[in-house]
């Protein structure tokens, strides 16, 4: 009878003791049921190390036009858009006075070197003093500035082009009143840009003449466009800690204007493999940056923990990592904001966020 009261109070004891742990087992799988994620298996991709900005084309020559004096515009030689040569007459002002004045001062300048010649022949026989023909010297040397000076004065009532190129949008007209320093059009050479960007200042020791960066426009999606780095400025911008570069490219495969808005690329040092997550699967604290690493047991659910990693680069969508993972780990990329270590999971890959080295917008 003892054994079997033992017995029966030790059957109820276990049986409570079972019960509580199954009840328990329910109540904490209710209050935290696996939470639904996207992993990812950690493998070693091909990096490029790269810089992406923005950037401005520019013509290699490039002016506005405007006259350097004021007067009444006798004739336009030129049309809105025509391509022009170096040289090349372009505008006409009414240049009667600046004629007549040019003609009084060749007629002094004429009179003046025959007053010398004569003087010159009369001091030959001490008929005049040396005194005289310094004057007429200096008569003639005068005379000639006054005439040099009236045919500049001339010559500025025939604006020329400068270089060669392609004229802008004008609104001159034969008749119409121009003051000095109005413009008359502007004038590009369109088959020769350049693209100004910056780079912050810590990519300085990458950075050397010829360098090729790819160019992409929003007017031509899918096309590049090389150019070669020809210079960059002597100084650090103290503002931004930026350094301005200029590089050249050749305008002719595309259909491009100055000032257009360009996206720079700029690939610099060797390429290499590299660990990469998507940018989505990290997340940012004031102690560091972190990621949910799944470790799997065959006896219970995956479970995930919370690691501090060091980031490198960025590629589009794809962060390189440089410490805190190794390859094979499993990392959660999305479904991690109400995770927390020791928590369980359930895995999906209905829904992987991007990660494309070089994404382009979609819309869904």
């Amino acid at each position: 009878m003892g054994l079997l009261m033992f017995l029966l109070v030790a059957g109820l004891v276990g049986f409570g003791l079972f019960r509580r742990a199954m009840m328990h087992k329910i109540f904490s799988q209710a209050a935290h049921p696996p939470q639904v994620v996207t992993t990812q298996i950690l493998a070693m991709t091909p990096w490029q190390p790269s810089f992406e900005t923005i950037g401005s084309l520019r013509a290699l020559e490039g002016a506005e036009l405007t006259s350097e004096v004021a007067g009444i515009v006798r004739q336009v030689n030129f049309r809105s858009g025509e391509r022009v040569k170096a040289g090349q007459l372009l505008v006409e002002l009414v240049d009667d006075v600046e004629r007549f004045s040019v003609v009084s001062q060749e007629a002094g300048l004429e009179l003046a070197r025959l007053t010398l010649k004569r003087d010159q022949a009369q001091a030959a026989i001490h008929a005049i003093s040396q005194a005289q023909l310094e004057s007429d010297e200096a008569e003639v040397r005068s005379r000639t500035a006054q005439c040099d000076q009236a045919r500049a004065q001339l010559a500025k009532k025939r604006i020329t082009a400068p270089f060669s190129g392609q004229m802008g949008i004008t609104m001159l007209s034969p008749g119409q009143y121009l003051n000095a320093g109005d413009k008359i059009a502007s004038l590009e050479t369109l088959d020769q840009l350049r693209v100004d960007f910056t780079l912050p200042q810590q990519y300085l020791g990458h950075l050397t003449t010829g360098q090729t960066v790819r160019l992409s426009f929003e007017a031509w999606p899918g096309k590049t466009v090389p150019a070669h780095v020809v210079a960059y400025d002597s100084q650090v911008q103290a503002a931004t800690r930026n350094v301005a570069v200029e590089a050249r490219l050749d305008a002719t495969t595309l259909r491009l204007l100055p000032g257009t808005f360009a996206h720079v690329t700029w690939e610099y040092g060797k390429s290499g493999p590299q660990l990469t997550l998507p940018q989505s699967a990290i997340a940012f604290n004031p102690y560091g940056a972190t990621v949910f690493v799944v470790h799997r047991d065959k006896a219970t659910e995956p479970q995930v923990q919370q690691v501090f990693i060091t980031m490198g680069d960025t590629r589009g969508d794809q962060v390189a990592v440089s410490g805190g993972l190794k390859v094979g780990d499993e990392v959660v990329t999305s479904g991690q904001l109400k995770l927390t270590s020791g928590m369980p999971v359930k895995i999906s890959h209905q829904a992987a966020p991007p990660d494309a080295a070089y994404p382009t917008p979609q819309e869904h």
